[in-house]
């Protein structure tokens, strides 16, 4: 894989990692700020929070994979 290629996964890893925090600080909100009233949000924004996270660690584990092929 190129060092332009492994870039390119270093680029989508971050993004993916900042997508997941934002979901994170979402459901932190949810929990501390808006239960019991906004219960019925509360599956969605987990739903949402796992996605992101499931999304950065695809792609990390494709970084990784691509890094330790090229060492």
């Amino acid at each position: 894989m190129s060092s332009d290629e492994i870039r390119q996964l270093e680029k989508e890893v971050k993004k993916n990692k900042r997508l997941a925090s934002e979901q994170a600080m979402e459901l932190h909100d949810l929990i501390e700020d808006r239960l019991p009233d906004a219960y019925q949000e509360l599956m969605g924004i987990a739903q949402a929070t796992y996605d992101a996270c499931k999304a950065w660690d695809e792609a990390n584990q494709k970084l990784n994979a691509a890094q330790a092929a090229t060492a």
